[in-house]
């Protein structure tokens, strides 16, 4: 092969593993589940109470970008995820119907909870309605 063909080679050879690698999609951020813990409350309706708290975990597609925490549309808070994960605690200061959204590079997860009136107990919470 001539000097001349080996650099044409060579020349088109990285232009294609440029263009392989230049025009590949990002992976996109986003919210692939949203749950709530409970932890250490019971209920005969509901495990989620006034006063108890609770942990909001996602689990994300990108583990860098921050997450915004939501209940009913309210932002709770803003959380830097540590291995793909992001944890918020959590304690309602209301009974009722909440919607607990969670939001990274705006893609969505939520959940809906009843919660009831919480009884703490030690570490325990009695959870009463709901």
């Amino acid at each position: 092969m001539s000097d001349r063909k080996f650099a044409l080679t060579v020349a088109a050879l990285g232009a294609a593993v440029l263009t392989t690698t230049v025009g590949a999609p990002a992976a996109s951020a986003g919210v692939s589940q949203l749950t709530v813990q409970p932890y250490f409350s019971v209920g005969s309706s509901t495990n989620y109470g006034t006063g108890c708290t609770h942990q909001l975990l996602a689990r994300l597609s990108v583990g860098i970008v921050p997450v915004e925490f939501y209940d009913n549309g309210a932002l709770l808070a803003v959380v830097a995820p540590t291995d793909g994960i992001a944890r918020l605690p959590w304690v309602p200061s209301y009974a009722g119907a909440h919607t607990l959204t969670a939001v990274q590079d705006g893609i969505g997860n939520s959940v809906n909870v009843s919660v009831g009136r919480g009884f703490l107990f030690g570490y325990s919470c009695i959870v009463t309605g709901g």
